[in-house]
């Protein structure tokens, strides 16, 4: 019998935490969540105040009944699920299905987990908090009205099996939004005019850019206005006006949150949302290095607040001194956003002297960078600025403008540590121009003026459309991986290389819902709903209230839309391809990878095709037209309509879109037949299973010789 249990959400957390504790006390997992609403009906009694109806997870009643039989041989139970929304609304559900009174002094909860954070948890424990609880459950409850009552109006007008939510949809709605305005986006004309000068002392080349005239800033529309202005300074002088000299100081970035840490990780290591999360989260529970066993290695990777703890603040101080010197270091407070919950600190590394490089063999690959990131943005927060010494020059020629601005870094500060990515590239912090005087009259190497075009604005990558979340108050740092992880697996946004596309389904379903509910798909609202959590977080508001009053307007919208679509059929755009079964035209469908051609003639005739898409430039083989098909993996490849799977007449197949002119490599066509491949592979497999059953057999030779 164990004197205390101690009940965590995953098993790493437990070794960690049983390696601290020992002894009689002993520490299990619940794998997450233990209940939740049934995922077969809406689960919430609307008449009776929206009392939600909860049922154990189908798969967990072995673990359950594990749970009860622990529970009931422990002299004493602590809850020690994470400490956000989300922990504490498994906590409450443990509490209930082992009979623990809600008003219990159980709780524990570890912003990190290091030994001293631990015991010293349990030797303060709480309650479970009623007002975390109420926020997640009116979180939950909300979010499963929306989803339920919306996704049928989905079903009726584009196809069985889709869905719709609160937040996941306005990030859908921001995904499209961006690229209508990119399709609508009309290029303009704008021109530079570049001036490469020499200074006869150093005889250094530089590049100055065209500024205007007389002072006043010019536009360069289009090559008349470039012709003019070459005209005008072809046989002038160039001279020196004006210098501006100063000291520019640069501020590191305050450590890491939860969006902020995405961000980074996406730009910088090239990790998505879900992987990042996922590292982070073993980092949190503990990772097993030599002589010290499982260690928690970073704070709760969950949190919106930049706020340190002044014990990590005193350890930053040591570090930086010891490592940098005394002029490195500066004691920094970072202010946190207003709508953020500042329950937790920042994450940071929960031992200082615990250097990525010291602990990189305990690590695996992606463990280690992300560690390195978090470990060195929050050491580089309490750095001292970077300065920089910067020079802006005006140059005259014949009453024209032109500008150099130079800076060359006088001294690192927290940069010899920590860039941010969002920053200008090292390479381009130190832009020298030569030493200069006024008056002074410069030599002209050459005049280059460059054509460009307005661009449209760069569609989100995962790292932008958190920050476009966060900026817009729309979901919290638990709600952003999970939002993206589904509308890429709904197939309502798809992700090439790093930018985020809508799908034509995403589009279909996107326009529906702005259509119908414009009040619900709306960032102002999901903002609004969020800051309304935070309030029954706070205890000041009633959760039952903020659905109340979100439900009654719902409902009647609901209501309304489903009469309106009562005799509206969903208009099918026609093809011109016959069907070759029953000859009547097929229809354009929306299924999981997007558009595809059925026959209307549904359920008498099955037939179905895909959509194939051209490209104008023939086959460089045989000169047919050259089809654009997808990989499993949504990845492009071109093939020639020739390239039949029953009668092959022509080989072409490539990644690469074929050019005009161009002379296909007959080798490239033998590579990239599947047989072939895989016969290649084939042969790799059995050469490699032989030599290593030859190394074996050698082995036991020598042996036997050396008896």
């Amino acid at each position: 019998m164990a004197d205390k249990l101690i009940i965590v959400e995953s098993p790493a957390k437990a070794g960690t935490i049983q390696k601290f504790l020992g002894g009689s006390t002993k520490v299990i997992a619940s794998m997450g969540h233990v209940r939740d609403l049934p995922k077969s009906k809406l689960g919430v009694n609307i008449d009776k105040d929206f009392e939600p109806e909860y049922i154990n997870i189908r798969g967990k009643g072995d673990l359950i009944k594990k749970l009860k039989k622990e529970a009931k041989n422990a002299k004493k139970i602590f809850l020690a699920t994470d400490p956000d929304r989300e922990g504490e609304a498994i906590a409450w559900h443990l509490a209930s299905l082992l009979n623990i009174p809600q008003d219990s002094i159980c709780r524990v909860t570890f912003n990190e987990i290091t030994k001293e954070a631990v015991q010293k948890s349990i030797k303060n424990p709480t309650k479970i908090d009623k007002n975390l609880i109420d926020a997640q459950q009116a979180r939950r409850i909300l979010d499963r009205i929306v989803g339920y009552k919306i996704s049928p109006v989905l079903w009726k007008k584009v196809k069985k099996g889709l869905s719709a939510g609160r937040v996941q949809s306005v990030a859908v709605k921001l995904i499209a939004d961006r690229e209508d305005e990119i399709e609508k986006f009309i290029p303009e004309e704008y021109w530079n005019i570049y001036a490469n000068l020499s200074d006869a002392k150093s005889k250094k080349i530089f590049e100055s850019k065209f500024y205007g005239k007389n002072g006043k800033k010019i536009e360069l529309k289009n090559s008349q206005d470039v012709k003019k202005i070459l005209d005008c300074i072809e046989n002038s002088e160039f001279v020196v006006n004006e210098i501006k000299k100063s000291e520019k100081k640069r501020t590191p970035a305050p450590p890491f949150t939860t969006s902020t840490m995405q961000q980074e990780a996406s730009r910088k290591l090239n990790f998505n949302l879900k992987r990042t999360m996922m590292i982070a989260q073993n980092l949190y529970e503990g990772v097993r290095v030599p002589e010290k066993g499982s260690v928690g290695l970073i704070t709760y990777m969950r949190t919106d607040s930049t706020r340190i703890s002044e014990e990590a603040r005193s350890a930053a101080k040591e570090h930086i001194v010891s490592t940098f010197g005394e002029s490195y270091y500066e004691n920094r407070y970072y202010k946190t956003k207003g709508n953020a919950q500042d329950a937790h600190e920042a994450i940071r590394p929960t031992y200082i002297n615990m250097e990525p490089e010291k602990i990189k063999d305990s690590l695996t690959p992606e463990q280690y960078k992300l560690y390195k990131l978090i470990y060195n943005r929050f050491i580089a927060s309490q750095m001292a600025q970077a300065i920089f010494d910067t020079v802006s020059v005006d140059i005259g020629s014949n009453n024209y403008n032109f500008k150099s601005n130079g800076q060359t870094l006088k001294f690192k500060g927290f940069m010899a540590l920590y860039v941010e990515s969002l920053d200008e590239n090292e390479e381009e912090e130190n832009i020298k121009i030569p030493e200069l005087s006024l008056g002074q009259k410069l030599e002209k190497i050459s005049i280059d003026s460059k054509q460009s075009f307005t661009e449209p604005p760069p569609r989100y990558t995962e790292a932008s459309l958190v920050k476009a979340l966060e900026e817009k108050g729309i979901g919290r740092p638990s709600t952003y991986s999970p939002t993206i992880t589904t509308i890429l697996a709904r197939r309502y946004i798809e992700r090439v290389q790093k930018q985020l596309i809508p799908t034509e389904l995403g589009r279909v379903v996107n326009k529906l819902l702005i259509e119908n509910f414009p009040d619900v798909i709306n960032a102002e609202f999901t903002a609004e709903i969020e800051q309304e959590f935070d309030e029954v977080a706070e205890g000041k508001e009633d959760w039952k209230n903020v659905i109340k009053q979100f439900y009654s307007p719902f409902e009647k919208v609901v209501l309304k839309v489903e009469k309106e679509l009562e005799h509206v059929k969903l208009v099918e755009e026609v093809s011109d391809v016959k069907c070759d079964k029953c000859g009547k035209m097929m229809v354009v469908r929306f299924g999981k990878y997007g558009k595809f051609l059925a026959c209307p003639g549904f359920p008498d005739c099955r037939n179905i095709a895909s959509i194939v898409e051209t490209i104008d430039e023939p086959c460089p083989v045989c000169g047919g037209k050259v089809e654009i098909r997808k990989t499993k993996k949504r990845k492009n490849y071109y093939i020639c309509e020739n390239n039949k799977n029953d009668e092959v007449s022509c080989k072409y197949i490539s990644w690469n879109k074929p050019k005009e002119g161009e002379v296909w490599n007959l080798e490239k066509i033998d590579v990239s037949d599947k047989k072939s491949v895989k016969k290649q592979a084939a042969k790799k497999t059995a050469a490699k299973k032989h030599s290593i059953k030859n190394k074996i057999n050698n082995k036991k030779t020598n042996k036997k010789a050396t008896k």
